[in-house]
Order: C-alpha cells, then sequence, then structure tokens
C-alpha cells in the first residue's frame, strides 16, 4: 500500500519516498489553488477615498469664521448657520400685512421674491383689479400654515 502525505482535505499526493519530486509537487500546488475558495477582499477598495473633494466654504454670521458650506452650527461659536426647514427669513405675517395695505402696488410680491408679478400689479394698479385680487391672497397668506408658508416662498 503506498503511503500518503494529506495535503488539503481534497487532494492527496502519494509519497513513496521522504522525497518529493518537484513536478509533483507543483502539481499538487496547482490542485490546491485551483480547488480553494475565491474569497472576497476584507476591506473595501480605498482608491476613491483617497481623492481630495474640493470643499464650498462659508463665512459665520456671528464671528466671521470660515466653516464649511454644510455646518448647520459654527464650530468656533456655536451659532445655527443653517436654516432648519421650518424657518424662512420670510415672515407670514408681514407679506400678509404688505398684501392688505400695500398689496394695490405689489409690495407682497416683491417681498415674497415674486419680481415679476410684483411689475404686473405696478403696472396695472391704477385699474383697481391689483387691489381685489391683493386681498384675497393676503386672506390666503393668513390662513395658511408656517410650513405651508416656507415650503411655498422659500
Amino acid at each position: 500500500m503506498e503511503n500518503y502525505d494529506e495535503i488539503s482535505t481534497e487532494v492527496k499526493v502519494p509519497n513513496k519516498s521522504p522525497e518529493v519530486t518537484p513536478e509533483v509537487q507543483k502539481v499538487a500546488e496547482a490542485t490546491v489553488l485551483a480547488e480553494a475558495p475565491i474569497q472576497p477582499p476584507t476591506e473595501p477598495a480605498t482608491y476613491a477615498q483617497n481623492v481630495p473633494r474640493p470643499q464650498s466654504t462659508m463665512y459665520c454670521k456671528e464671528c466671521g469664521s470660515q466653516i464649511s458650506s454644510k455646518a448647520e452650527i459654527c464650530p468656533k461659536c456655536g451659532a445655527r448657520v443653517a436654516e432648519t426647514p421650518g424657518s424662512s427669513s420670510k415672515n407670514k405675517t408681514t407679506a400678509g400685512l404688505l398684501a392688505l395695505f400695500l398689496g394695490g402696488i405689489g409690495m407682497h410680491k416683491f417681498y415674497l421674491g415674486k419680481t415679476g408679478m410684483g411689475i404686473l400689479y405696478l403696472v396695472f394698479f391704477w385699474t383697481a383689479i391689483p387691489a381685489i385680487i391683493t386681498f384675497i391672497e393676503a386672506i390666503q397668506l393668513f390662513s395658511m400654515s408656517e410650513t405651508e408658508f416656507s415650503m411655498k416662498y422659500r
């Protein structure tokens, strides 16, 4: 009976003498490598992580330090930099009062950033049609919620 040395659980190489020939060793290694399962890499590829990406910066309104444009709070002074979704620089009550008192000449439209409509109201203010329309718009502005106003006029 032949004497076998176990190289792997599936491949056995005969060993008649204490010396293994190089040809047999190569065949045994090739068989073991061919039957070995392919292991996925343990770490993800880092080539994209090493590429420097330009970041836009801005300045804090409170302390003036340069911060990332994605920052919500300044790391130096702790002031809130980014606006929250519910907040806006425009005020619903101010827009409604402008529509009620100066809407005939389109002031509420200018305030809300609708310059084209504001000019149109200025052109036709002498017909009193914009005054009637702005009364309805003032009621709409006063009746909408803060989140609706923020989503529409932000």
